[in-house]
């Protein structure tokens, strides 16, 4: 798993430089762009909605009251660091509805432009062909709805059991692990579909190589801590580098 891990972490640095040696600028920068958009305004809605019922809560619980009479004893210092860690488990869990969201927007841009990085790989000439170009699409979607749907049941679990002291607060950490492995088996899984791998086996090849997906999706969320530029180059440079890394785990026999 380490090999596949230090390998996609190759493959972002090898897909800028691939991008730019090609000249596909126009296929990031563009639907990047309507990403990052997206992502600023639902994350301003959110957080504002969010500020707003939690203090509708804590005033209806009258949990300040409470908080007060317990004064510095442990159970109040409990409870306040879990309420830090249930409000970032929350946010990363809008941010991730918003990822799939966008994700299943951005399927026929992010599916050509697997397909165009692995045209140039093989040294082929690509060519448009709109109803493989839509089956791609679909798959794409249904991928993105599969992975979302698993996740809701991990995230709601999640929830729960981050109000339990000490054994909550991890959390935030596994979810987002799942959440990148998930992220990286969507842009992996575009490479497969375009080479016969049916979704079973796909499921089966990526879980079998959960280093690619992982490591995949750690770079996607860190390019988010660049405030909007990251933003903007983080979806098509995941793919590309999704579609890379395949590409070079086949070359040095990691994937069969």
């Amino acid at each position: 798993m380490l090999k596949e891990l230090i390998l996609s972490f190759q493959s972002y640095r090898q897909a800028h430089q691939f991008i730019r040696q090609h000249r596909l600028w126009k296929w990031i920068i563009i639907p990047g762009i309507v990403y990052a958009f997206i992502l600023f305004v639902g994350f301003h809605v959110f957080l504002s909605a969010y500020d707003d019922a939690t203090k509708f809560i804590i005033d209806e619980l009258h949990l300040n009251k409470w908080l007060n009479k317990l004064e510095a004893s442990w159970l109040s210092f409990f409870f306040i660091i879990s309420k830090v860690f249930l409000d970032l488990l929350l946010i990363f869990i809008c941010f991730s509805f918003y990822r799939f969201f966008l994700m299943i927007i951005g399927a026929p841009v992010f599916s050509f432009l697997s397909e165009k990085t692995e045209s140039i790989l093989n040294g082929t000439e690509l060519k448009f062909d709109m109803s493989l170009l839509l089956n791609d699409v679909e798959r794409g979607i249904k991928v993105a709805i599969r992975n979302m749907g698993w996740q809701l049941v991990y995230m709601f679990t999640f929830i729960f059991i981050t109000l339990i002291p000490l054994i909550g607060w991890v959390c935030p950490l596994v979810l987002i692990f799942m959440d990148c492995y998930y992220v990286g088996f969507s842009m992996l899984d575009y490479s497969n579909k375009r080479n016969g791998i049916n979704e079973s086996k796909s499921y089966e090849m990526i879980a079998h190589h959960r280093g690619l997906a992982i490591g995949n999706g750690m770079l996607f969320y860190a390019l988010h801590i660049i405030p909007f530029i990251g933003w903007v180059f983080a979806p098509s440079y995941a793919v590309v580098a999704a579609t890379l890394s395949l590409h070079n785990a086949k070359i040095k026999n990691i994937i069969a």
